[in-house]
């Protein structure tokens, strides 16, 4: 049983921000971030490229709501998922990082940008 499925079931805690009956949104205990909330289904879905749309569908209000609540939704946040291990998804369980609080940057962008510049 991966670490998400365990949160869900009460097996380990979590700093919960909102929960509904098929998702779940809790803080990272690794920030990247001022505010940095994962977001899951409560149901183990491996990664990204093996989630029905009809989950999608449903959790996008979800997050939605998530911005809200953490008071992201007007000036942004950064929404990731990364899936599988070459896309650096470091946990088997489908599952997006938000991100806010602060202007982000994207350093890669930048270190890209200087290459071409050479």
């Amino acid at each position: 049983m991966c670490i998400f499925c365990k949160i869900v079931n009460g097996e380990m805690s979590a700093n919960k921000v909102h929960e509904n009956e098929e998702f779940l949104a809790f803080h990272d205990i690794f920030p990247k971030a001022p505010v940095h909330i994962l977001i899951i289904p409560k149901e183990h879905i491996p990664n990204f490229q093996q989630t029905p749309p009809e989950v999608m569908a449903k959790m996008t209000p979800f997050i939605q709501e998530v911005a809200k609540l953490m008071e992201l939704d007007e000036n942004g946040y950064r929404l990731i998922t990364n899936n599988g291990p070459d896309g650096g998804q470091e946990v088997p369980h489908l599952h997006f990082h938000m991100l806010g609080g602060t202007k982000l940057r994207w350093p890669q962008m930048a270190e890209d940008a200087a290459k071409k510049a050479i």
